[in-house]
């Protein structure tokens, strides 16, 4: 019997998801059980982000902004699409920092922190300069 960490999602609900710890535990079962740790070096791990990302930019490729909102509200085909390569952008980026000893969660706090002393509310709202041209 498989004990998962679950944390809740949804207050109103009291639905549960496993959180990156859970979720990395069991990549890697189903991982190990394949045997392909062996093709699962840092380098291509990192390249395989790359490459899941691009296949986000292909289901948008030549639409404009209106037609992918528009196909993200409405279009049940498109966000399944869209969620099945979101998803496997995610779990590659978690086999990244499994492989390469990175807490994702604290990586992203951190990162928020350090973007909100970059972009000052009173500098950047409304724009989207860079930080340096703030």
């Amino acid at each position: 019997m498989m004990l998962w960490h679950l944390r809740p999602n949804n207050i109103a609900t009291g639905a549960m998801k496993p959180d990156h710890d859970e979720l990395t535990r069991r990549l890697i079962e189903f991982r190990d059980a394949r045997d392909w740790r062996q093709f699962h070096s840092l380098k291509n791990l990192i390249l395989s982000v790359s490459m899941e990302a691009a296949e986000i930019l292909e289901l948008v490729q030549w639409k404009d902004d209106e037609a992918v909102e528009r196909a993200a509200a409405d279009d049940p085909a498109f966000r399944a699409a869209l969620a099945e390569e979101c998803a496997d952008v995610f779990l590659y980026l978690l086999l990244v920092c499994e492989r390469a000893g990175i807490d994702l969660t604290e990586a992203a706090l951190a990162k928020i922190d350090l973007n909100a002393r970059k972009y000052p509310v009173d500098k950047a709202k409304g724009n989207a300069r860079k930080y340096t041209d703030l």
